[in-house]
């Protein structure tokens, strides 16, 4: 192709808000994956009789598949063409949706989520470089206010579809409604945007980059999926599993420092601004993410929730973080990013700390207001951190700084959701050792038995006691560890400098 695609005017008329809408709609459905199955994984273990534990790696799989295609995106559009991308993409994202669905097996599953991510992983910053690419100057900015709310409300409604749709009909289906709108973007992007298609050429790929990438991120997840039913290291597949994690990481580190054009560009680091930045975005997302798993697990495996309600309760954390991203927009162009990053960070540190009084007892208003709080605090942390980030690099590197963040971001919540998994899971066993010695005594067990229970009923409403309130001590404990941590992600955004320059609108995703 020629230079002439780049020159071509923007759509026009209906064409123009057709494509937009199949752009939005996109969009919206890869993040809405992101969460959907968040409270659908108690469903998915008892269907495939496996453990929840085990069930998270469904949430794990997209999540670092996605991770590992989005560097890979500016290399595809460049070597087969921006449209041409976004349409396989969406139409790999629809027949991996259906074998999801399908899926009777752990293996299968995880399989078709791992594909699932690398088609959805460019599908996100296509489907903004094309609204860029259609809409007209003086509509951009309106054009990315609508994409950007795709992007929020999908995460709010992930949850509530996630949980209805699993209790009315089954949990297959929340892969099974993808389908009408993969095939609808699919031909839609056929049909209207194949007019302001991409030049393409025949760009070299650091094959040798991406295959260490692959390695030491295969290798590290893996490891922290089966850990704890392997006893860590003191495994010998655990310890070899770790080891490839750290000398592949090590290895690809050395490479794309060295490489002319890197599969992911470490040269961005040596910005002071922009490593503090991510780093503290990588500590606080992967700690809410974490708890957007943990929590919906709780209440429907120990709460008694079904996965509907479990799915109210978790989602009205984006109620208020929709109401606030405009406020927080207009401040932070006023106001110092770094205070305003602190407060957010700070804000989700004191939610967490709402939440460790939470007990078996708790009612579901007690449970979804710190919900409704975290919202508040969430686009204080988002939006003026991406202005540290990527007004810390040249402009030259904001594409490949954006790229990094989106990547590390995307590893963070799958590594983060590992860890603390595994964590809650031993707090549990801790906290079922303390109470079982406390509680199955003889003067419980008279005391039942007084009551009417037979031997074998006072013991086993004893062992349903425990089991509920050793979770409930789990998670208080996991969100004082979250509360500290994400105290510590506050106070490193102050070793940042105010950023040089000002960041474009949409540079965030």
């Amino acid at each position: 192709m020629n230079g002439k695609a780049e020159e071509m005017a923007p759509l026009k008329g209906v064409s123009l808000i057709l494509a937009g809408v199949v752009l939005a709609m996109t969009n919206f459905m890869v993040v809405l994956d992101t969460t959907i199955a968040n409270v659908s994984v108690p469903h998915i273990a008892g269907s495939l009789g496996i453990s929840g534990s085990q069930g998270t790696w469904i949430i794990t799989s997209y999540a670092v598949a996605e991770a590992v295609c989005v560097p890979l995106t500016g290399w595809l559009a460049g070597r087969f063409g921006t449209v041409r991308t976004f349409t396989f993409g969406m139409i790999g994202f629809g027949v991996f949706s259906v074998l999801c669905g399908l899926s009777s097996s752990l293996g299968m599953l995880v399989a078709c989520r791992i594909g699932q991510g690398l088609c959805g992983g460019p599908l996100m910053p296509l489907s903004q470089t094309l609204l860029m690419r259609i809409f007209p100057p003086q509509q951009r900015a309106q054009a990315m206010g609508v994409w950007a709310m795709t992007t929020v409300v999908a995460p709010i409604l992930g949850p509530i579809l996630g949980g209805t749709i699993s209790d009315s009909w089954s949990w297959h289906w929340i892969f099974f409604i993808n389908i009408p709108v993969a095939a609808l973007c699919a031909f839609g992007a056929m049909r209207l945007l194949s007019k302001v298609e991409t030049p393409t050429s025949m760009l070299r790929v650091d094959r040798i980059g991406l295959m260490l990438m692959l390695l030491w991120i295969g290798a590290l997840q893996i490891m922290l999926d089966l850990g704890r039913e392997h006893d860590w290291f003191n495994d010998t597949s655990i310890v070899m599993l770790g080891l490839i994690a750290l000398v592949g990481f090590l290895v690809f580190v050395a490479w794309e420092a060295t490489e002319k054009q890197p599969i992911v560009d470490l040269r961005v680091f040596r910005h002071r601004g922009f490593t503090v930045s991510v780093l503290s975005l990588a500590f606080a997302f992967g700690t809410f993410f974490s708890s957007a798993v943990i929590i919906p697990q709780w209440l429907q495996t120990s709460m008694g929730y079904t996965a509907t309600y479990a799915g109210y309760a978790t989602a009205f954390t984006g109620v208020a973080a929709v109401i606030m991203s405009p406020i927080v927009a207009k401040l932070s162009t006023k106001a110092d990013p770094r205070a305003l990053v602190c407060f957010g960070i700070l804000w989700l540190g004191f939610t967490s700390l709402l939440r460790v009084h939470w007990n078996s007892q708790a009612d579901f208003w007690s449970l979804a207001f710190p919900q409704m709080l975290q919202g508040i605090g969430m686009p204080f942390f988002f939006i003026p951190l991406t202005t540290l980030a990527l007004g810390s690099v040249k402009p030259e590197e904001t594409a490949s700084a954006a790229g990094v963040m989106a990547f590390l971001r995307t590893m963070a919540g799958a590594i983060a959701t590992s860890i603390s998994t595994t964590a809650w899971d031993d707090s549990a066993r801790v906290s079922r050792n303390e109470l079982v010695s406390k509680l199955n005594t003889d003067g419980t067990v008279n005391a039942l038995t007084a009551q009417g229970f037979s031997l074998d009923q006072a013991r086993a409403t004893i062992a349903q006691l425990v089991d509920k309130e050793a979770f409930a001590l789990a998670t208080s404990h996991i969100f004082l560890l979250s509360a500290i941590v994400f105290v510590g992600a506050a106070m490193i955004i102050w070793l940042t400098p105010r950023p040089r320059r000002a960041v474009g609108p949409g540079a965030a995703h």
